[in-house]
């Protein structure tokens, strides 16, 4: 019976410590990334602001349908402001420059070229 239990603590206690270290690893400028542009979203870049290239696609194979959402996910850091890049399936694209992803919690990309931050 003390051998049941004492696994059970355990178990517990191995839950707990991997909840708070994926609180630890949660970056400050996670957002959530909202497509209103009317088309769906092949590949999303996001770079700091601060640099001259764009880092690499974000989505991998997956897809951004126009009304859908995806929540991206930063390592600790503390970088305040961010680009973002969209490209869409004929490999047009739409950038949005400048976002204080430290204020930010999410980033709903409009048709219209926008972007509106909450």
């Amino acid at each position: 019976m003390k051998k049941i239990n004492s696994l059970k603590v355990f178990f517990l206690a191995a839950l707990f410590v991997m909840g708070l270290s994926s609180i630890a690893f949660a970056g400050a400028q996670d957002f959530t990334l909202v497509n209103n542009t009317g088309y769906p979203i092949y590949q999303v870049n996001v770079s700091a602001a601060s640099t001259n290239s764009w880092e690499e696609d974000i989505m991998g194979s997956d897809i951004l349908p126009n009304g859908s959402s995806v929540h991206v996910n930063f390592g600790a850091g503390n970088t305040q402001y961010w680009d973002i890049q969209a490209i869409f399936e004929d490999g047009s694209s739409l950038a949005w420059y400048n976002i204080d992803l430290l204020s930010t919690y999410q980033v709903t990309l409009n048709s219209d070229g926008t972007a509106t931050l909450e």
